[in-house]
């Protein structure tokens, strides 16, 4: 079974697949009948998983919960205890933070083979050349050359594993404008926030969000915390204000601030039913 970032079973599912995961859990101790149908039975045992292996306990069989059924190590994934730590610290109820996580990274930090999720914006990169000392007229000639990479607007995005190809292009006409131009792992947070983030260099803000997704997290928390406006819009799950300013004006195109809204009504009822 190979899984990318759009890939889950869930309990409803049926086939091949559950059939293999049902297996799995059994070689884990779980004995469930290996039917192909993701019951009850399944959900409470991939459940039961989860929580065992300080996964996120939803119930449903992604990546990160497939690894772990393989014997590969969780370690560097989030837990049901991070998120609740993290929501102590902003003040939120927990489901607060799993919205954000699920809307902004589709749930995952990192890719299939392990690289860190991130977002090349090549317009973010024409702005950070400016800052970082390129002429407007160098910045319009490389506009020129370079248009996937360079551009007054947004767009030329080619996902998953292929941002960072586009990161690696971009490098080598300018490595730290580079990497200020892409959001990076669960809560897709822009480089340039570096300095305001407490790091010494953009590097080190790269190289946390390449070492496990609590480190993201904690760069989420310093997000959250270091914007009072922003803050007050989480706490008041204000989610039209919240994405207008964590995703910016084209938020209400992506339709962030509905889809926050559903995300955050669906955990806050597993939290229920818990």
């Amino acid at each position: 079974m190979e899984l990318n970032n759009t890939q889950f079973w869930q309990r409803g599912d049926q086939g091949p697949s559950v059939r293999l995961i049902q297996t799995h859990l059994r070689t884990h101790g779980y004995l469930i009948a290996v039917d192909g149908v993701f019951g009850n039975e399944t959900d409470r045992a991939v459940r039961a998983f989860q929580h065992a292996h300080r996964l996120i306990v939803d119930g449903v069989v992604g990546e990160k919960t497939y690894e772990a059924l393989l014997g590969r190590s969780a370690d560097h994934f989030l837990g049901d205890d991070d998120i609740a730590e993290a929501a102590d610290l902003l003040d939120v109820d927990p489901a607060a933070v799993y919205a954000v996580k699920a809307i902004e990274s589709r749930g995952n930090g990192f890719l299939p083979g392990g690289r860190v999720a991130i977002l090349y914006e090549r317009h973010i990169m024409r702005r950070r050349l400016l800052a970082n000392g390129f002429s407007r007229a160098d910045v319009a000639a490389l506009c020129t050359r370079y248009p996937g990479l360079i551009n007054k607007t947004p767009g030329g995005y080619r996902g998953l594993s292929a941002e960072h190809f586009r990161l690696s292009n971009a490098s080598q006409i300018h490595a730290t404008s580079a990497l200020e131009s892409c959001s990076w792992g669960l809560f897709q947070i822009m480089g340039f926030h570096w300095e305001r983030l407490g790091f010494d260099s953009v590097d080190d803000f790269v190289a946390q969000q390449r070492t496990n997704e609590r480190c993201q997290l904690w760069t989420f928390i310093s997000f959250i915390q270091t914007d009072g406006e922003l803050w007050k819009t989480l706490q008041a799950r204000d989610w039209t204000a919240f994405a207008r300013r964590y995703n910016g004006p084209g938020y209400k195109k992506n339709k962030y601030d509905t889809r926050l809204a559903d995300a955050y009504a669906r955990y806050s009822n597993q939290e229920v039913a818990a």
